[in-house]
């Protein structure tokens, strides 16, 4: 059994090593901030003085602080903007502050980093023996501590790059919501400059695992779960899991720390999940936000993605064209905006399938699709798993020439083509003696074929090597379904692509059908489906 994520070291009393008290001395100074509306001291609950005191009261035996990163994974709510915000008051004018510090708060976008920004100069001009040693400059989302000449800014992801920085502390806020790795990239690189430096991500759940965002979190996970040993990093995951029962107050009591200290407002919870019982999307969102499950980029999606994620055992292609083992390739060629999709289909034994896909996207927009879909095209180009073509279009000549030479290299009985954009290959093709066919992409047609490859993954008899982009088109599926219970796949939204499981489909349904041995019971292919 997968061992759990969960922080128990939060609740269990557990000692925290404290050799030379530096997680008491952050205890108290920010037990002795002020909160910016009541004046009040700073609520700082336990399971939150528990992880200011993991961060800073380890050493090594040199004095130096064992944690370097902290990955705070909580829902909405839960106050870890306020949180954060103290540990960036505890750097920029406590204890913890070097002369010429640099503090920064970076987000997603500029009001976000707004939000970070607020917290911290509230918290700072509500002590009457801070606020007049500070300045803010609201204009440039910064405060300043000229007496040590260490300084709080406030970043956003979309505002350039912002290389030359040297921060001793980086708190990267809600970075599930980053469309782009730059900024991520740059800031990592400049907190190695300087010893003792922290890096503090605060975050909810987000949708798929194409963004630095799940990278993040499931090498956290890791470490949590004691796969991976990194005491440098520090995870602090408050999740539910998947297949949990999310109307379940127990579970929200869980995953929510501050619901036992008053906060997210239960009664609104509640709400919230009333109207999440009636409407999926509302469900949906409960979920991620509320309860902090990590979502597939569909709201109705096509299969679990955990469910299609066991198939990722390797498809050794080499051992295919040894053997000639029997192909069959479906091909799903694209717009200007879309992928083009070569998905080649072996059967697996009786009832299963293996499969292993080409993408073709054009070299000129690589960045340009990767800065829109926030998913890292250029990157799969560069580690093989998109094939890019010269010009700002997909070149079919180099489609048609991979085809070509998996015809040469496999065994592949049938070529099987969306006739949308394919008339004049197909008819080459054909005009070569090549076994193409039309496929065409109506209910009748694609329908049975949908539930074969449904059927396939849920029974765990699908095979696809875990390539990235053929699990992004996957993950990017909703269905739609007619009034006899048909399904068919569309987008969820229109920059995610799903050519790969369409062409997927397509071959798998040929593979089926093939000589009459279908996979399945089920007398869904005819020949009148396809035309040859």
């Amino acid at each position: 059994m997968t061992r759990s994520t969960f922080p128990d070291w939060i609740y269990d009393g557990s000692e925290i090593p404290d050799p030379l008290g530096h997680g008491e001395r952050a205890v108290k100074f920010l037990k002795m901030l002020r909160h910016p509306k009541s004046g009040k001291p700073f609520q700082l609950d336990l399971w939150q003085e528990r992880i200011v005191r993991r961060i800073y009261g380890p050493r090594h035996e040199n004095g130096t602080r064992v944690v370097k990163t902290v990955v705070i994974l909580v829902p909405r709510g839960n106050r870890k903007t306020s949180l954060a915000a103290a540990l960036e008051a505890l750097h920029t004018v406590g204890p913890e502050r070097v002369p010429g510090g640099e503090v920064i708060t970076s987000a997603s976008d500029r009001k976000q980093a707004r939000i970070a920004y607020e917290e911290l100069r509230g918290l700072l001009t509500a002590h009457p023996k801070i606020a007049p040693h500070i300045r803010c400059l609201d204009y440039r989302n910064r405060i300043t501590f000229p007496k040590e000449r260490s300084f709080c800014e406030a970043i956003s992801a979309d505002a350039g790059t912002q290389h030359g920085r040297t921060p001793v502390f980086v708190l990267a806020d809600e970075l599930h919501a980053w469309k782009k790795r730059e900024l991520w990239d740059v800031l990592r690189s400049g907190l190695v400059k300087t010893p003792g430096s922290l890096l503090v991500v605060a975050t909810t759940a987000g949708r798929g695992q194409e963004n630095v965002a799940w990278e993040i979190v499931d090498d956290a996970r890791k470490i949590a779960r004691g796969e991976v040993d990194d005491p440098s990093i520090l995870p602090v995951l408050f999740e539910a899991d998947r297949d949990c029962d999310w109307q379940d107050e127990e579970v929200w009591f869980k995953v929510n720390p501050g619901l036992r200290h008053g906060y997210p407002d239960i009664e609104g919870l509640r709400q919230l999940a009333k109207e999440g019982a009636r409407r999926i999307g509302d469900r949906e969102a409960f979920r991620q936000l509320n309860l902090n499950i990590w979502l597939d980029h569909a709201t109705d999606p096509f299969v679990e993605m955990p469910v299609y994620d066991e198939g990722a055992g390797t498809v050794d292609l080499a051992d295919l064209e040894a053997t000639q083992a029997p192909c069959w390739l479906g091909v799903d060629l694209s717009s200007n905006n879309d992928l083009t999709a070569v998905v080649a289909a072996w059967r697996d034994g009786q009832d299963g399938y293996q499969v292993h896909p080409w993408f073709f996207c054009p070299e000129e927009t690589l960045q340009i699709r990767q800065d829109l879909a926030g998913v890292p095209y250029v990157t799969w180009s560069e580690d093989g798993h998109i094939i890019p073509t010269q010009g700002n279009v997909v070149d079919f000549r180099a489609v048609e020439d991979q085809i070509r030479e998996l015809c040469a290299r496999f065994n592949v009985r049938e070529i099987a083509f969306d006739p949308h954009l394919a008339r004049n290959m197909l008819n080459d093709l054909l005009e070569d003696g090549f076994p193409a066919v039309e496929f065409r992409q109506g209910w009748v047609s694609m329908a049975p074929a949908v539930k074969e490859l449904e059927r396939a993954i849920v029974g765990r008899r699908f095979r696809h090597g875990g390539h990235p982009v053929l699990r992004w088109n996957f993950a990017n599926i909703e269905v739609r379904t007619d009034s006899a219970g048909n399904r068919a796949f569309h987008k969820g939204k229109s920059k995610d692509k799903i050519d790969g499981a369409v062409a997927a489909a397509m071959a798998v349904a040929r593979a089926a059908a093939d000589e009459g041995g279908l996979a399945t019971s089920a007398d869904w292919f005819t020949d009148d489906m396809f035309i040859a």
